[in-house]
């Protein structure tokens, strides 16, 4: 279902979003503006001030340009009169939050929606979130996160989407486009921000807050393009990063900042620091004082500092040393005005009180939700094809920790969700089945299995078990790292004792990031993955489990068989001694062996080579057959557009979605090559029994990387493409680039 509010896609690249006003008159408006404000009410301006604070004095005089984690739209009206009607300049507070996966109709986590493959779903997604949001007066939310992330033990791995830098673009426009509709002044238009800018997610060990170490080059191929792509698509602002790129916090990165994001890209919206990033650089060692920090900053290209009050305590001093200029302040309150005048902040500054509980949960809102978070789901087993349950299944055992779990549920960063309006697994399988529930554990972390010979005497009395694991909400999300990705708690025992009973055994895996679930898979006969899946999760689920919906996510992170192989991820560069597909594991190493007869290629002598699964793999109820894959010739020129045709089949029972997925590789570069390249995918819908003749274009420009010479080229040479659904599978078709 689309609701109505849903907007159509257009081209990637383009500007999607019109202004309050063209945007002579936007300038126009802001240097007049600009023009009548003392120093004091421009530092205001710069600052941000998070709820909880009295800021109504400071607003009065001017000293707040936005205020976050206010969502009361009385409170909101109460603040917005004190700026427009009793401070001198009459200039609105921009209002922001992090709205992540949606306001009070909750989507799956981010990494969830990336599973979908289906950038429609995702708009969509935005938009209910901004509608929502809006309607309580929020016009501006911290995402989408474009944090490439490669290592799960990374708690904001939930927040991103995922592993590979194309999917990342196409979610990051999509998202963008959701949130700010199709006018920017529009009541339900909510500025987007993308973050974090930039290389937060190659964090070193998957701990939070740590450092990078990242080329150019690398920043240019892989962590950039979402990063442009969003800031070509319209996005308004962008946050700044808290970690630092070979030794630069990104706060006061003026190659970042000012070289890259305004004068190449040439972005004209606003930079925000993260929560105190600005603070931080004190803690890094790159700022000797706040007052220095602040300096740094400005100096760097940052408009806006959340929280560290440092612009607000020293700006004045600044300039009065000589250290900063008036242009450098009149540059960053220029790019705010802009914002709040795009918005229509100016002319339209209040909310509809009434407005907020109208609008969230509607019907069209839940319905949007509960797609996603179908489509979100990920089959990963189904031996003897167990699921969909059958009809004979009538009396089931439901159990595990996160069967009723409706906060847990809703995942990281979902603020003003309420779990009274979650539908849980164990609430809608009641509306199915003779359902015997006996929880086995009480969380996710509990590891007191008395509670185990409980649910195990209950399975002896039904005739399936469906056993949900996986994280509480409070395992992912920011500052909330794991250094081993086991089920935690007793979640494994419970698993392998109901495995025990003989009865057919479906794990329903609920949690924020990808866990290390080998053992778990070898006890159960389906398993399927659901990145915590918001609202709507329960029923959702319960459709895929009795086959009124069938699975066709896909995995937007590698699976690991242990976190010791993390970071893992299929596009990596090809080593000079890659693995062969021959291995000696440990306990199959002959006592007193010589040093080299291992074979000395890529590989853990404990867990082999491979992952557990691979990116973009994901099973459906049905099965796929692809043929006469083909493109149009075998040798192209730089301004060609390469034309993929294939055919797919529905060889199985079930009416189904296929997650049809193009890649690449350059055989030979200039620099070594990615593996493997995702370039191109497409959900297609087939009947049972139906084929489907298919195409994609890959424009040969699409090729392109920065070479050695630090150029953006695509380089002649040999090519492989595969049409596949995952990154681990299909035949290679070559051709040439001349």
């Amino acid at each position: 279902m689309r609701i109505k509010y849903l907007l159509p896609l257009v081209a990637m690249f383009a500007i999607g979003c019109t202004t309050s006003g063209n945007s002579d008159d936007v300038d126009r408006r802001v240097e007049e503006l600009l023009s009548q404000m003392t120093l004091q009410e421009k530092i205001g301006q710069m600052n941000q001030v998070s709820g909880g604070y009295q800021f109504s004095d400071m607003i009065r005089e001017g000293g707040v340009g936005s205020i976050l984690n206010v969502v009361d739209p009385v409170e909101i009206n109460a603040v917005q009169r004190i700026a427009v009607e009793e401070s001198r300049l009459g200039i609105p507070i921009l209002v922001s939050r992090d709205v992540i996966h949606g306001f009070r109709t909750i989507f799956p986590i981010p990494l969830g929606m990336a599973s979908t493959f289906d950038p429609a779903i995702v708009e969509q997604g935005a938009r209910v979130a901004a509608i929502e949001a809006t309607a309580s007066g929020v016009r501006w939310t911290f995402s989408p996160m474009l944090d490439v992330a490669r290592d799960p033990r990374w708690g904001r791995v939930a927040e991103g989407s995922g592993e590979d830098p194309y999917l990342d673009v196409v979610m990051g426009v999509a998202m963008v486009k959701g949130y700010q509709g199709e006018d920017y002044a529009d009541p339900t238009s909510m500025a987007a921000c993308v973050k974090h800018f930039v290389g937060y997610g190659a964090a070193e060990g998957g701990r939070d807050y740590n450092t990078t170490m990242i080329s150019e080059r690398a920043l240019r191929n892989t962590y950039f393009p979402a990063f442009k792509a969003c800031v070509d698509a319209g996005a308004l602002t962008l946050m700044t990063s808290f970690n630092d790129v070979d030794g630069l916090p990104s706060t006061g990165n003026e190659w970042l900042l000012s070289d890259v994001l305004r004068e190449e890209w040439g972005f004209d919206g606003m930079v925000v620091t993260d929560w105190n990033s600005a603070g931080e650089m004190v803690s890094h060692g790159f700022a000797e004082d706040l007052k220095h920090s602040a300096e740094l900053a400005i100096k760097a290209g940052v408009d806006m500092d959340m929280m560290s009050f440092g612009f607000l305590q020293h700006i004045e001093a600044l300039i009065d040393e000589g250290r900063l200029s008036m242009n450098q302040i009149d540059d960053a309150v220029r790019n705010i005005l802009r914002l709040k005048f795009r918005l229509g902040l100016f002319d339209n500054p209040y909310v509809d009180e009434s407005l907020a509980r109208e609008v969230a949960y509607a019907p069209e809102h839940l319905a949007a939700a509960k797609q996603c978070a179908v489509e979100s789901a990920i089959l990963l087993q189904n031996r003897g094809e167990v699921l969909p349950l059958r009809d004979d299944v009538r009396k089931i055992l439901v159990t595990g920790p996160m069967a009723d779990a409706p906060f847990d549920q809703l995942g990281t960063w979902a603020f003003d969700g309420e779990e009274a309006y979650t539908v849980t697994p164990l609430a809608a399988l009641r509306k199915e089945f003779d359902v015997v529930y006996e929880p086995g554990l009480f969380f996710s972390r509990d590891s007191d299995t008395r509670g185990i010979s409980a649910a195990v005497r209950a399975a002896k009395g039904v005739d399936a078990v469906v056993v949900f694991v996986g994280e509480e909400a409070i395992l992912s999300g920011e500052a909330h790292c794991l250094s081993q990705l086991n089920l935690q708690g007793a979640q494994s025992e419970l698993i392998a004792a109901l495995r025990a009973t003989g009865k057919p055994i479906v794990t329903v895996v609920i949690a924020g990031r990808p866990l290390t679930i080998e053992r778990d898979m070898a006890n159960s006969d389906a398993v399927l993955y659901s990145f915590q899946p918001g609202t709507m999760g329960g029923e959702a689920i319960a459709d895929l489990l009795t086959g009124r919906a069938v699975p066709s996510g896909k995995l937007p992170m590698t699976f690991l068989r242990d976190a010791g192989q993390a970071p893992f991820y299929y596009n990596h560069p090809m080593t000079g001694r890659p693995n062969n597909g021959t291995e000696t594991l440990l306990n199959d190493i002959p006592l007193k062996a010589g040093q080299t007869s291992l074979g000395c290629t890529s590989y853990y002598l404990d867990s082999g080579y491979g992952p557990l699964l691979p990116f973009g793999y994901g099973l459906s109820y049905t099965t796929f057959e692809y043929s006469d894959i083909a493109i149009d010739k075998s040798c192209y020129s730089p301004n060609d557009t390469i034309v993929v045709e294939y055919n797919l089949t529905n060889t199985g029972k079930y009416d189904a979605t296929e997650v049809v997925q193009l890649y690449v590789r350059d055989y030979v570069g200039s620099v070594v090559r990615p593996v493997k390249e995702l370039k191109r995918f497409e959900r297609v819908e087939l009947k049972a029994g139906e084929s489907k003749h298919c195409r994609f274009e890959l424009p040969v420009s699409d090729l392109a990387f920065w070479n050695r010479d630090m150029e953006y080229v695509v380089e002649p040479g040999k090519f492989g493409l595969w049409v596949a659904g995952d990154s681990a599978t299909g035949e290679a078709i070559d051709f040439e680039v001349r």
